[in-house]
């Protein structure tokens, strides 16, 4: 791991990032609440709890990262070593490792709903087999993150929690690649077979659906990659990438679930 020191100016950043991304996340979570407060039925419901529970975690998340970087800079702005040292020693107090444990719960519940979304789209449980297979081990490594996190001073960006954390993240990655790249195959097939049989007119819906999931899943993404490889390589930016990657996660969901909301 790079000195602690040079952690500081990304974890600044991604902090302030992730406040900005939290805003655009307020505003779709109350946007969709008014939407689906119109609308009747249990997947109503479902998709109201679903979003209430993703904008808890989310704040859970971003109020330890407030919490944290005011007790580094400013609460202990003296404290032996400066911040770099209190970042080291202080980066797996107990509200840090509550807002970590926040995230991993998130990201199973995103990446469960997506495989749900899978199901639907197909009619289908094999077709989900191994998108199921590869949440399980995206749990399991959940668990060992915070296994080797849950110890004074472990972190994500060092020692084996960054092993395990990078096997994680990755798992998780390819499991949203995977349920995303089948469920634009099969709405392009739909859409191909309808517009062939009933006309352009009829089949534009299955298309504007793929362009909603690709539109809401492409920055989650892209932001991952940039995650993993600065995880992988041990750079401190990895530290703001993580900060904007999480906040996307939220985004991608709420904005399938917004724009696909009738």
């Amino acid at each position: 791991m790079s000195h602690p020191k040079l952690f500081q100016n990304p974890v600044y950043v991604g902090n302030t990032l992730q406040d900005i991304l939290y805003g655009i996340e307020l505003v779709l979570y109350f946007k969709t609440m008014h939407v689906l407060r119109r609308q009747r039925g249990g997947s109503t419901i479902f998709y109201a709890f679903f979003s209430s529970v993703m904008f808890f975690l989310i704040t859970v998340w971003l109020v330890t990262q407030i919490l944290f970087g005011e007790e580094m800079w400013i609460e202990n702005q003296d404290f032996p070593g400066g911040p770099a040292e209190y970042w080291e020693l202080h980066v797996s107090d107990w509200y840090i490792d509550f807002g970590g444990t926040a995230v991993i719960v998130l990201q199973l519940m995103t990446d469960a709903l997506m495989i749900n979304r899978c199901r639907i789209v197909w009619s289908s449980y094999r077709v989900i087999i191994v998108p199921s297979i590869l949440w399980v081990a995206t749990f399991g490594l959940g668990c060992m993150v915070k296994w080797t996190t849950a110890p004074s001073g472990g972190n994500i960006f060092a020692g084996l929690a960054s092993i395990y954390a990078l096997s994680y993240y990755t798992a998780s990655a390819l499991l949203n690649s995977s349920v995303t790249c089948i469920i634009c195959y099969r709405m392009v097939i739909h859409g191909m077979v309808v517009k062939k049989q009933l006309g352009q007119e009829y089949a534009h819906l299955y298309f504007n659906v793929v362009s909603i999931v690709v539109e809401s899943v492409l920055p989650y993404s892209l932001s991952g990659v940039a995650f993993l490889v600065s995880l992988g390589v041990g750079s401190g930016t990895s530290t703001a990438f993580c900060s904007v990657y999480i906040l996307l996660m939220v985004r991608r969901s709420q904005s399938v679930d917004l724009r696909t909301t009738p």
